[in-house]
């Protein structure tokens, strides 16, 4: 009887051996399937930091980002400002001109202050980057920024956490500083301040420094303005995920001191830079 029952004993054993690793291979797609499930949750659930713009779609060979999308309505809602603020036209300014006209008075005489004779050149300019870049951040505070979506991507974000718009605000005030420069100077004189045959040794090098400092501007004045703007849209997008209601109010607050300043510092830098090169050189 023993000896009978040993074939039986050993056909099951093979029967389980066999059967087993089946067993074990049928679970691994769906354990492998659950924990890509997981990790994909776990990416999704949380607030990423992206500092790229997003692509929404494309006209033609143009790619239109979320940034560019918001700088087309920044400039819109500039020229219908203006547009309005000319049509309420009054000797007696009131309203909503009265207000726009308090704020170009104080441009220009912040310009004529430094420029003096040279404001008529400088405060078109100059006025016209602190207005776009303070309408731009402000824009930026407003609700449904970051959270409205158009195929699964942000629909708007804040132009000047773009470091292409702040680059581009940057090589254009540096440009137009030395355009003026030229213009008010004079190419001789405005080459002297560079080069001159009286400079030699450590002259030489101070004026190739200051050469190279022309192009430092563009990297200061650029990510200043980028660092500071995707530093606080980065913090609103992270506190309110976090809390709904009460506790991002104070993040708002510091926000928009900082959307002028930072628009202001802008305006002020580009003014100094502008009047120091258009003053012409002096030897003693």
């Amino acid at each position: 009887m023993q000896i009978a029952t040993t074939p039986v004993d050993d056909h099951n054993i093979v029967q389980d051996e066999q059967t087993a690793p089946v067993s074990h291979d049928a679970n691994l797609p769906i354990a492998g399937a659950a924990a890509e499930a997981e990790a994909e949750g776990h990416e999704g659930g949380g607030h990423e930091i992206v500092i790229a713009p997003e692509t929404l779609f494309n006209i033609g060979f143009l790619p239109v980002t979320n940034t560019l999308l918001v700088s087309w309505m920044v400039i819109g809602i500039i020229i219908i400002a203006a547009i309005i603020a000319r049509l309420n036209l009054k000797r007696i300014p009131t309203g909503f001109y009265n207000f726009v006209e308090s704020i170009i008075e104080w441009g220009w005489n912040t310009v004529e202050d430094l420029a003096h004779s040279r404001s008529k050149f400088f405060f078109p300019w100059v006025m016209t980057f602190f207005i776009f870049i303070l309408v731009a951040n402000l824009i930026g505070l407003f609700p449904g920024f970051a959270t409205i979506t158009y195929n699964h991507l942000p629909l708007l974000r804040s132009i000047n956490s773009d470091l292409n718009m702040t680059l581009s605000l940057a090589l254009l005030s540096v440009v137009v500083t030395h355009y003026y420069a030229i213009k008010i100077l004079g190419i001789k004189n405005y080459l002297k301040k560079w080069f001159s045959v009286e400079m030699f040794g450590v002259f030489l090098f101070v004026g190739l420094l200051e050469l190279v400092g022309e192009f430092t501007k563009i990297a200061s004045l650029s990510f200043r303005l980028f660092g500071n703007i995707f530093a606080g849209e980065v913090v609103l997008g992270t506190v309110s995920s976090i809390f709904a209601f009460f506790v991002p109010l104070p993040f708002y607050f510091l926000e928009l001191i900082v959307a002028f300043v930072q628009a202001a510092v802008f305006m002020m830098l580009t003014l100094v830079f502008m009047v120091i090169l258009t003053e012409k050189h002096e030897s003693h």
